[in-house]
């Protein structure tokens, strides 16, 4: 197998999860990704009161509303300087192609979360997708003079490709800077795995560059990692160049107790992404499955199999067919 392939092989097993990463990212800096994305409303928000997650709350509000697959969704409970409550939606859309329903859904979902609770609701997205055109920034319906209008605010990733934008992720000290960075050269080095080498150690020495402490590095460091996946000789290579790099810091932040962490939380990520993947084609397909089914994929942790699994997913006639694969 070439090192393209290679790459091209890691991908296809881990597109399923590349919203993981962001999610991470978004727990753990959340007053960051709002100033670096959406600062008008960010200076709004009363920091000093903390904000809070609602992700469970806010599947029971989509559950029944799904229109195409969800991913790094986010639904934040903040206060604003005047000391109302406030809701933020947070939408991340990693994908390749464009989606029809994006607009539609992001109004579905507004509604629903006002509907519950009675709060006024701030629905923002991140566009992760390639398609440099497609924005989309509005949903509109209109029937006999009766007009529905919601607009709501877009980032484009793709946009931060622009030597003006680019030059302003360099200056920036901000972490999703880096994530944006990251991000980009994933998806451009998608066929060339030793460009993608290059950009993993040139952003991964930036980390400290910045002077992040060592608690931002290993967090920031996890999701570099999640997302430039890299064939197996061109990864060891990489830690002999970090390794050196870290000695000549003399900081050795990233230990191999470090890595292996690393390396096992992004495999349990990548599991329950192929998890996930499976129990929502059978759902889509089937509508609705025994409850002993989807228990039965979570219990799977054997890469291999789960990819066949997710193959036969797609293939099968019947979900009796997708029982006998898995036995």
């Amino acid at each position: 197998m070439t090192e393209t392939e290679e790459i091209k092989a890691t991908e296809t097993e881990t597109d399923d999860d590349y919203d993981n990463p962001w999610k991470e990212m978004l727990s753990q800096y959340f007053q960051d990704f709002m100033f670096f994305f959406f600062p008008w409303a960010a200076e709004d928000i009363d920091w000093e009161r903390g904000y809070e997650f609602f992700d469970k709350e806010l599947q029971q509000v989509v559950r029944d509303a799904e229109l195409g697959k969800r991913y790094a969704d986010k639904l934040v409970r903040v206060f604003r300087k005047d000391q109302t409550e406030a809701w933020v939606l947070i939408h991340v859309e990693i994908q390749g192609q464009k989606d029809s329903d994006f607009a539609k859904r992001m109004y579905v979902y507004h509604y629903r979360i006002f509907d519950r609770y009675h709060k006024p609701v701030a629905s923002m997205a991140i566009l992760a997708d390639e398609h440099t055109n497609w924005k989309p920034s509005q949903y509109q319906e209109e029937l006999w003079k009766c007009d529905v209008v919601m607009r709501f605010p877009v980032i484009k990733l793709t946009d931060y490709k622009k030597k003006n934008k680019w030059n302003e992720l360099e200056q920036s000290t901000n972490p999703f800077a880096i994530a944006v960075m990251a991000h980009i050269k994933t998806m451009e080095s998608r066929h060339n795995a030793d460009v993608r080498k290059v950009w993993k150690i040139t952003l991964t020495r930036r980390l400290y560059e910045l002077g992040y402490d060592r608690k931002d590095i290993l967090q920031l460091f996890t999701f570099i990692d999640w997302l430039m996946r890299l064939p197996h000789d061109l990864e060891n290579s990489f830690w002999k160049e970090f390794t050196q790099f870290e000695e000549e810091k003399r900081m050795p932040y990233i230990t191999t107790v470090e890595r292996r962490g690393i390396e096992k939380g992004i495999e349990i990520g990548i599991h329950q992404g192929i998890q996930k993947g499976i129990i929502d084609i059978l759902k889509l397909r089937f509508k609705r499955i025994p409850k002993a089914i989807p228990k039965t994929i979570q219990d799977i942790t054997d890469s291999a199999k789960l990819n066949r699994l997710l193959k036969k997913a797609v293939q099968v006639d019947s979900l009796d067919m997708f029982v006998k694969e898995i036995d």
